[in-house]
């Protein structure tokens, strides 16, 4: 078993005549907060769903925890917690009985989903139903049903688009959290702040390929430039833009 927690290597995926992802191969080690930046349509969330396993690659291969991710492995599943750019949610139902269906089917028992619910601080949304939660209360709902059953590896596909500052600031205060806890979490981003702040590297995409990666500041210092922001430009030759 390998020591990193994802092995990538040489990932494809092409729909019709667009490349969405063009040769990808990256390592994250086991407890790293790892960060994928890019625009949108660089090719990040197509890049995440091979990893996990929900797309077939058309060439390459993804290791996870030592597993090969595709053909899917439900010993596997039970290992890793997914949230997705979108939301996803059993129409009518309260936020308790959400992540209690989701610990469910992972045979997690109530108790344990109750204290998910205590940990993203929704516990006095409870009984509020799904399309009642604002928009940083629905993306910690999301990300507690995500993490019921205990993953060792987490994926949070832009987590915080479309939320307010504040909002933005107390999902990194949980994010960073779920790191210290000692689970690996990657990341899909476009904001810089966020890479900066979260991520212990960070890989900037565009195009389908993995440009650069490092250490933000490590990627700072080698292009000479005098922030990440800089260092998103000079690469993709796309002004960040919020």
């Amino acid at each position: 078993m390998t020591d990193a927690a994802i092995k990538v290597e040489g990932l494809r995926k092409r729909y019709g005549e667009t490349q969405a992802v063009d040769g990808v191969s990256f390592e994250v080690e086991r407890g790293e907060f790892y960060g994928i930046l890019g625009p949108n349509g660089a090719g990040k969330t197509t890049t995440l769903e091979l990893v996990e396993g929900l797309r077939e690659p058309d060439e390459g291969s993804a290791t996870l925890l030592g597993h090969p991710s595709w053909p899917r492995d439900p010993a596997l599943l039970r290992r890793v917690g997914v949230q997705l750019q979108s939301s996803s949610f059993f129409e009518r139902l309260t936020a308790r009985e959400q992540i209690h269906t989701f610990a469910s089917l992972y045979g997690v028992p109530a108790a344990r989903a109750d204290a998910m619910l205590e940990t993203v601080g929704l516990m006095e949304k409870a009984g509020t139903r799904e399309n009642k939660l604002s928009g940083g209360q629905a993306q910690r709902l999301s990300i507690a049903c995500a993490l019921v059953h205990d993953p060792e590896l987490v994926f949070l596909d832009e987590p915080t688009t479309g939320l307010d500052p504040q909002a933005r600031r107390n999902l990194w205060d949980l994010l960073r959290r779920i790191n210290s806890e000692g689970r690996t979490v990657v990341l899909t981003t476009h904001y810089m702040d966020e890479a900066e702040v979260l991520c212990d590297r960070v890989a900037v995409m565009d195009h389908g390929r993995m440009l650069r990666v490092g250490t933000p500041a490590a990627l700072v210092e080698e292009l000479a430039v005098a922030s990440l922001e800089d260092v998103f430009l000079q690469l993709t030759g796309r002004e960040y833009r919020e």
